[in-house]
């Protein structure tokens, strides 16, 4: 449904480009995430599919219609693609009821006004905002405003909605409300979605699958699942969520050697450069003697002391020094008994262990 090719964007004066050979497909009915920090191509990746960019070179296809194309000169505007949009700031207008708003799009289309009225019942239905029709925009609470402006996306019936950063605005409660309910809204419309975000949570929670981007490019591409539970790069293993780094000292098969003890992996370890792990992948036991403790650490399996445990309700949260010096955070269980200064036993299950490779960012 969405289909970009080699997309590059330069910004006029700009020293580097801003989306550097990107390429990326989107099957019907897909709900796509680019997922970054910011400046890294994200936005200006969906500006280009929406037509509010011009970039360098490149192609973009939505459905079976080449809507720009760098080496033939196709530029398509906006108006004329099969596309919907939702931003950031709502862009509702004050002066407007609700009603208005949504039926804006299709007034500028000249629709006919029989249809425009079935049409905006019928996107105000879906959003939960019938009884709403007729009240200024004024009157309306954030989440409402936000509701809004997917029903104005809705009403103009496209195969596609691009949305940039939606929930940003909104406090953390309705954030998490809204996440579910967008994403509900837009599968049982049936419509292919590309989503912008810098927050991780939030592409975990809506996205079938996470483009991850840096520097303009796309560095890794799965589902939340693969990208979370198995990142290929270092960037991968620290932004989508907190993860532990160990750089890799020596490898014999699927053992590995690091500065704080060895470990093993379930797989060989051949080209490996880091191994990560999740700190709630880490099991923590505390005991008078943790094994290991007057020795050196067995694999998988290093002893320490725990230096704090903070109680945050779903979990704990313990740092660790083990017996190199280097501190290790762990999330525990809530119900754990765990004191401060005695000491610990960490072990790091093989199958939790992510292998990273040489030269990944």
């Amino acid at each position: 449904m969405i289909e970009c090719k080699d997309l590059w964007l330069t910004y006029p004066g700009a020293a580097q480009a801003s989306v550097c050979g990107v390429s990326l497909s989107l099957a019907p009915g897909e709900f796509v995430t680019l997922l970054g920090p910011s400046g890294c191509g994200k936005t200006s990746t969906l500006r280009s599919v929406a037509g509010l960019e011009a970039p360098s070179s490149g192609s973009i296809r939505i459905g079976q219609s080449l809507v720009f194309d760098g080496g033939k000169g196709v530029q398509t505007p906006t108006h004329s693609r099969d596309i919907s949009m939702v931003f950031q700031s709502y862009a509702i207008w004050p002066h407007m009821t609700v009603q208005q708003n949504v039926a804006f799009p299709l007034e500028v289309a000249r629709t006919a006004r029989e249809e425009i009225r079935t049409r905006v019942e019928d996107a105000l239905r879906m959003v939960g905002l019938s009884a709403y029709a007729t009240r200024s925009a004024t009157q309306l609470s954030g989440g409402q405003q936000q509701r809004v402006a997917i029903a104005r996306a809705l009403v103009r019936r496209s195969s596609v909605m691009l949305l940039d950063e939606p929930l940003s605005n909104l406090d953390a409660k309705l954030r998490e409300q809204m996440r579910l309910e967008l994403r509900e809204l837009i599968k049982t419309v049936g419509l292919t979605a590309l989503y912008v975000t810098h927050d991780q949570e939030e592409a975990l929670m809506l996205s079938d699958r996470i483009a991850l981007m840096s520097s303009g490019r796309i560095l890794e591409e799965g589902t939340p699942q693969e990208l979370y539970l198995r990142p290929r790069t270092r960037f991968g293993a620290t932004f989508l969520g907190a993860a532990e780094i160990f750089d890799v000292a020596g490898i014999s098969g699927s053992d590995i050697d690091t500065p704080d003890g060895p470990l093993q992996l379930t797989v060989e370890a051949g080209g490996v450069a880091h191994v990560a792990i999740r700190p709630e992948a880490i099991v923590a036991t505390q005991s008078g003697c943790a094994p290991g403790a007057s020795g050196s650490p067995v694999a998988n399996r290093w002893s320490g002391r725990l230096v704090s445990a903070i109680f945050s309700g779903r979990q704990q949260q313990l740092v660790v020094e083990l017996h190199s010096g280097r501190r290790v955070n762990v999330l525990a269980p809530p119900t754990s008994a765990f004191r401060v200064g005695a000491p610990i036993t960490l072990e790091f299950p093989a199958e939790r262990l992510m292998p990273l490779a040489e030269g990944s960012s």
